[in-house]
């Protein structure tokens, strides 16, 4: 069969990449045309263009670059005719995606959305078009699947796909990795700042600003492979390093980790890395996200799946060097750290076991 697909950011690259594996497995005659990134690049087939052309942050930042977007959706319309697939898979990214559900099915192509739009957080009248253009919601977070019932809209609830991602991990010396990435022999902090140019020089000026109370620790930067590796040279020092491309090796010879809100704060969390959550937008960002969401007490998944506060979360003007300080101490050392650690069990037998790949690839399938 014929697979269009459509990722728009470094975490549906990687999920995107995982399916892309099972499909094969399954139908040795798959043939795929993407938009994606590396990961999904190297299971083969034609990137039609790379996520880090697509990624833009906050109200404003759209809104500023809402020509490029619009320009983005009419080119891949055009394409998707074209090519004119058997089945079209989208991965998240609802802003671009649910206009393209549109589109295709009215062209008679099979619409599969693998990973929900968190609709169940703001813009629940989204659910309509879901109804209307998308054949089959596979979900991966247990209460989407009762958010989706209470709609109408039948769903599969696949399971987590960063299980299957971080359960094919070899196993890793953390002081070899030291030794090949340049670190030296102090303990790690680990910091993801996230993947998009304007909120990494953002965070990691604040996540820095901690290093004068833990000297005795080494920060190293998660570098994101949408960022060239110049870009981060200037945060470099002889106490700050920097790696590129492998957050989950480094998040493995961790002590703890500041994180940007998004995934990431999921995948530390099944790494076992007690975590700081960190966020701070735009102010007019801010203030349009927080007059739309509803109804929902916190912004890291570790916390919504649990629904009580597991990690830390420091939002806007609470995420300052007093408050990061305080946090990332208690995390270092003590029943704080303990009693997360022990709660990060609970939340990986709530994602239910291993096997969502596979498990979306049958439902794709099967339609």
């Amino acid at each position: 069969m014929k697979y269009y697909i459509i990722a728009g950011e470094a975490s549906g690259d990687l999920h995107g990449s995982n399916l892309m594996k099972a499909l094969q497995q399954k139908d040795p005659h798959a043939e795929f045309r993407f938009w994606g990134g590396d990961l999904m690049s190297k299971q083969g087939g034609a990137l039609v263009k790379h996520y880090r052309d697509l990624a833009f942050m906050g109200f404003l930042e759209v809104a500023m670059n809402l020509r490029t977007i619009l320009n983005n959706i009419k080119f891949c319309k055009e394409d998707i005719k074209n090519h004119q697939p058997d089945v079209l898979i989208l991965v998240d990214y609802p802003g671009f995606n649910l206009r393209i559900a549109k589109f295709a099915k009215q062209l008679g192509i099979k619409v599969v959305y693998y990973i929900s739009p968190q609709l169940w957080a703001w813009k629940e009248g989204r659910v309509e078009i879901i109804k209307k253009y998308v054949d089959e919601m596979m979900v991966i977070l247990p209460f989407e699947k009762d958010f989706y019932q209470k709609h109408g809209v039948h769903s599969h609830f696949v399971g987590h796909p960063l299980l299957d991602a971080i359960s094919s991990l070899e196993d890793l010396d953390p002081e070899i990795f030291k030794s090949e990435n340049g670190l030296n022999e102090k303990e790690i902090i680990a910091l993801l700042p996230g993947s998009r140019k304007q909120e990494v020089e953002k965070m990691l000026e604040i996540m820095l600003s901690v290093r004068p109370y833990f000297k005795e620790y080494q920060f190293v930067i998660a570098g994101a492979p949408s960022l060239p590796k110049e870009f981060y040279q200037k945060y470099v020092d002889e106490n700050v390093h920097f790696v590129s491309n492998k957050t989950y090796d480094l998040l493995r010879c961790s002590k703890a980790a500041l994180v940007t809100s998004g995934t990431a704060t999921l995948e530390t969390a099944l790494l076992n890395v007690p975590e700081v959550v960190c966020y701070r937008g735009s102010t007019i960002s801010y203030a349009i996200a927080k007059r739309l969401v509803k109804n929902i007490k916190y912004i890291s998944l570790v916390n919504l799946i649990m629904d009580r506060e597991v990690v830390k979360e420091l939002i806007q003007n609470d995420l300052n060097t007093k408050n990061l300080m305080k946090e990332l101490k208690l995390i270092l050392e003590g029943e704080k750290r303990v009693k997360m650690l022990d709660e990060y069990t609970v939340l990986k037998e709530k994602l239910g076991g291993k096997g969502a790949s596979e498990n979306a690839a049958e439902v794709i399938l099967n339609m």
